[in-house]
């Protein structure tokens, strides 16, 4: 099920996400390098070119195929008060038929970590999906020791499913992850007995 051809936007108490777009590459780079070291132990080795104008134009040529043909929602976090990029959120790998699923990415700018934004934005593009877009399975992994990343996940209601081992490669190795999981109904746990 495709969305409607409009602007996908999403408004949150401080944020707007929307679908990155070329003025956003300064803002991009600068909030990037900012956070590098802050980024790269959670993160896929950079390509060579991660910051130039060139990936940036992909990234968002990319983004605009993905939502038209339902396959990604990548979706740039910007705080309504000023504007500022915040960071950004993915709902990826988008499986229609009998698994109406996909897997959530993100990522923070170190500025604006730990001060709710990410969970803000995460309860609002899980409603989304949920909602508008008819998926019943929101997936997500981070690496064990990712503390604050599992928090985040277990604090915005999804649960520990368990382990993958050799899920991404993370600085050069193949590195196992924690999955977790979001349910539209979610009824783990529950028997329906007594």
């Amino acid at each position: 099920m495709l969305l409607p051809k409009r602007k996908l936007r999403i408004e949150t108490d401080r944020l707007t996400l929307r679908p990155p777009v070329h003025g956003d590459f300064r803002p991009w780079v600068a909030l990037r390098q900012r956070s590098q070291a802050f980024l790269t132990p959670w993160e896929p080795t950079w390509a060579q070119d991660h910051l130039s104008r060139k990936a940036f134009t992909n990234r968002v040529y990319w983004a605009q195929r993905s939502i038209a043909n339902g396959s990604a929602v990548p979706l740039f976090l910007l705080r309504r008060e000023d504007e500022a990029l915040v960071g950004a959120i993915t709902l990826d790998n988008i499986r229609r038929g009998p698994a109406q699923a996909g897997t959530l990415g993100y990522w923070t700018g170190e500025p604006h970590a730990r001060q709710g934004y990410m969970r803000e934005a995460i309860g609002a593009l899980v409603h989304h999906a949920f909602t508008r877009m008819d998926l019943s399975r929101i997936e997500a992994a981070c690496l064990p020791e990712n503390a604050a990343s599992r928090g985040l996940l277990e604090s915005s209601g999804f649960k520990y499913e368990g382990v993958a081992q050799s899920y991404l490669q993370i600085s050069g190795r193949w590195r196992t992850h924690v999955l977790y999981a979001a349910l539209r109904s979610d009824r783990r746990g529950k028997t329906g007995v007594g």
